[in-house]
């Protein structure tokens, strides 16, 4: 089953592949803003549910701390 799952999810993969090899210069520059776009939703869902579940807690103590002693720098 395995096996299966991921020879479907490699043939899906090189099906979008060859999608985006035929696109035209105007349509891929539209393509890869949508992705962009769609990759950072992503991203900034996964970090929110890292926070909801106390993920980041620990790093955010450490840089508080570090930010205390004086160990840090103004960007």
């Amino acid at each position: 089953m395995t096996e299966w799952c991921y020879s479907l999810m490699m043939s899906k993969i090189k099906d979008i592949e060859k999608a985006v090899a035929t696109l035209a210069p105007a349509e891929l520059t539209q393509f890869r803003a949508w992705f962009d776009a769609f990759d950072a939703a992503r991203f900034d869902e996964q970090i929110e549910r890292d926070v909801r579940d106390g993920k980041l807690d620990r790093l955010a103590e450490q840089a508080i701390a570090a930010h205390r002693a004086g160990r840090t720098t103004e960007l």
